[in-house]
């Protein structure tokens, strides 16, 4: 029996809420001492098995970038490369999943296309190095996260390499993110402190839904701007494969898009949470009556104001026009359980969905 296995059946009795007590989880634990995955999984976000708490390892600053370094169990999740969906397992020499998120400490705008690596060291030695990968989990929404091993517990530094954003940047964001940087976190680790973790399973496991994500105060959320919130006129939303494209209009561009006319922002989010979903590819076909106003791509951008989304300048838009949008590229991040369904993963991609202006 390992540790995980170990916590479940001697902690999680005692977890608030916790659905299954020692003893009677009615199911077998998988390899690494976790539920195995819900079988007959809709293609849509759902409950997954079990959630997860975190803890705060450490935070630091780095040229326009702030930097939060979490941990938790071992996570198994899905890497998505084009439309490619393939699962990492845990491995049996992993000891933390490591979680970064990377914000404007300006406006808390949570970045997600800087690009990251990460290594951790100890005593300036390297001592891990990881492909740390762009994700989506239903508590955290958009982070970078990956399994580390760490041979001890101990002091450890880990360093986190911030690219560049090279998304399109708009308004007060126009200057900023375009130098890298490195910001080091110290953390420390001990075998005992992951395993006091809170763990809980679910009864509804399955299930379409999403868990409530998690609350920490140091740490801006992860969400898209409320419908009432966007700026300019919401013209209406369409849901494909569980991403909910919410279409506003604005009468000029922000600055730093060139062009004349008004400008035609989506901003895509989960359901239930409104979760950013970034790296997708999206078109747009705005049509009225029989005559086409634009036919094109929407730039994924970052504005500080519509926060990330994908837009382009059009001429005009009015009632009863009609929108379609397509979905050309799934959201190329990796999906922690309760996401790796959705949003074109293993159903066979996202359909083109209408909006009908004013309706």
């Amino acid at each position: 029996m390992d540790r995980r296995t170990f916590l479940r059946a001697a902690g999680a009795a005692g977890l608030a809420g916790t659905s299954a007590t020692a003893g009677c989880l009615g199911f077998q634990l998988s390899e690494g001492g976790v539920p195995p995955v819900v079988e007959d999984r809709p293609d849509a976000v759902y409950y997954p098995s079990h959630v997860e708490g975190m803890e705060m390892a450490g935070m630091g600053t780095g040229g326009d970038y702030q930097v939060a370094v979490m941990y938790s169990f071992p996570h198994r999740f899905w890497n998505v490369n084009a439309e490619s969906v393939e699962r990492t397992d845990i491995r049996g020499e992993d000891a933390v999943h490591l979680m970064t998120a990377i914000w404007d400490p300006d406006t808390g705008q949570i970045l997600p296309d800087t690009g990251l690596s990460v290594e951790i060291l100890q005593d300036g030695e390297l001592v891990s190095q990881e492909v740390i990968y762009p994700m989506l989990s239903q508590p955290m929404g958009f982070h970078y996260g990956a399994n580390f091993p760490l041979p001890s517990d101990g002091t450890y530094t880990v360093r986190a390499d911030v690219g560049a954003v090279t998304t399109r940047k708009t308004g007060a964001f126009r200057e900023k993110f375009a130098e890298a940087a490195t910001v080091d976190v110290a953390f420390e680790y001990s075998q005992s402190a992951v395993d006091d973790i809170q763990f809980e399973t679910l009864d509804d496991a399955g299930e379409t839904g999403a868990v409530e994500p998690m609350s920490m105060e140091m740490l801006p959320p992860s969400t898209a701007p409320a419908t009432d919130e966007l700026p300019g006129r919401v013209v209406g939303e369409a849901t494909s494969n569980d991403a909910v494209l919410v279409a506003t209009v604005l009468d000029s561009p922000p600055e730093g898009v060139e062009g004349d006319g008004s400008y035609l922002a989506v901003s895509a989010r989960t359901p239930y949470n409104r979760m950013l979903i970034p790296a997708m590819g999206l078109d747009a076909a705005l049509t009225r009556g029989d005559e086409s106003v634009y036919e094109g791509e929407l730039t994924a951008t970052l504005d500080p104001d519509l926060s990330y989304h994908y837009g382009a300048v059009v001429d005009g838009v009015e009632d009863g026009d009609e929108l379609e949008l397509t979905p050309t590229v799934w959201p190329q991040t990796a999906r922690h359980e309760g996401y790796e369904t959705a949003f074109g993963a293993l159903q066979g991609g996202m359909p083109p969905v209408t909006i009908t202006v004013g309706n």
